[in-house]
């Protein structure tokens, strides 16, 4: 009997105070306890038989860091990312650019010169920063050396490293100084007779690493009708070459983590990286153009962009990069059209 009367007396409004309803009429009905109604209140300390007070981390003793958060603190990120991924970051206020780095395990430069900033201090709260696993090569200039020369032995772009260094492109290095060539690679000497390829200037890459599990049948092919030019290197990856203009795919579903639609990027110049539902990324460098935004759904065989000769590129082709997963062109010949295995 109890129980009845006190669902007959019980305010009909009363299913309103679930706090998720979607339920418009519920919600505009919803009853407001009396200032008489009792409510919870926050305890001072996390702790309430905390003896003293907690130590705070700080940021260059400036700004709390979060010891736990969504995507974007030092607990979520440090010692997380893989070696061979591309990571963005939403910068938070009080960031670094040294503490970033050192987040993700690589140097300030690199950031740097994958966001194509101007120095270590243009960075603020909200930005987003693409993290690649590519680093630059310092160099202290000896008699003789030139930008070009320079850009030549390291595979970069004479022009970055003059605009990086803050240096006159027509003047003369001055001997004894440090510049810092972005994203230039120190190249093993190979034994291996030149071909007609490296007589024309085509660069060779070394193999850095980032294969994985060969994932058959879960990759489409990213240039249908496109030449392998060069096997796997890089951060596994392989080129196919192709008119300059023809439609890049992309290689499965996914999401676009990241389009950059101008700069130098590391040697990437025009890219995009997909993020896929097998754990794995694929990269697509060298483009004229991306057509594609950051945060994008895509399907697979689906259009992103157009074959280019951007960043550090002697011709029109694709730089494709397959991360955490075997490339499904590692097997091919040089000069074949082939299909992804």
């Amino acid at each position: 009997m109890v129980v009845a009367f006190f669902i007959t007396f019980l305010p009909k409004q009363a299913n309103a105070f679930w706090p998720f309803s979607t339920n418009a009429n519920a919600a505009a009905n919803t009853l407001v306890p009396s200032s008489s109604t009792p409510v919870l209140a926050a305890t001072i300390n996390s702790n309430p038989n905390a003896g003293a007070p907690l130590a705070l981390a700080t940021s260059n003793d400036s700004a709390l860091i979060s010891y736990a958060g969504p995507g974007g603190t030092i607990a979520d990120v440090s010692n997380t990312a893989p070696p061979d991924r591309i990571s963005v970051y939403v910068v938070r206020p009080g960031d670094t650019l040294s503490e970033i780095a050192g987040m993700f395990g690589v140097s300030v430069n690199t950031i740097i010169w994958a966001n194509n900033l101007g120095s270590a201090h243009n960075v603020h709260p909200g930005d987003t920063l693409v993290i690649l696993p590519v680093s630059g090569v310092e160099r202290t200039v000896v008699k003789g050396d030139t930008l070009k020369s320079v850009a030549k032995k390291y595979g970069a772009d004479a022009t970055e490293i003059a605009e990086f260094n803050g240096l006159d492109p027509e003047a003369a290095l001055a001997v004894g100084t440090t510049i810092i060539i972005p994203g230039g690679e120190v190249i093993a000497p190979t034994s291996v007779p030149a071909t007609k390829e490296s007589r024309r200037g085509v660069i060779r890459e070394p193999y850095l690493g980032g294969s994985g599990p060969a994932q058959p049948g879960y990759y489409e092919n990213p240039l249908p009708g496109g030449i392998i030019t060069q096997s796997i290197h890089g951060w596994n990856a392989v080129d196919i070459g192709a008119a300059r203009g023809t439609p890049i795919h992309a290689a499965a579903e996914g999401i676009v983590i990241v389009a950059r639609n101008g700069g130098w990027n590391g040697g990437y110049g025009i890219y995009v990286v997909i993020t896929h539902g097998n754990g794995t990324e694929t990269l697509y460098s060298h483009m004229t153009h991306a057509i594609v935004s950051p945060g994008e759904r895509v399907s697979g065989g689906e259009i992103i962009g157009y074959v280019g000769a951007t960043g550090l590129a002697t011709g029109p082709h694709l730089h494709f990069e397959v991360r955490g997963a075997a490339n499904p062109f590692r097997n091919c010949d040089v000069g074949s059209i082939c299909s992804p295995q």
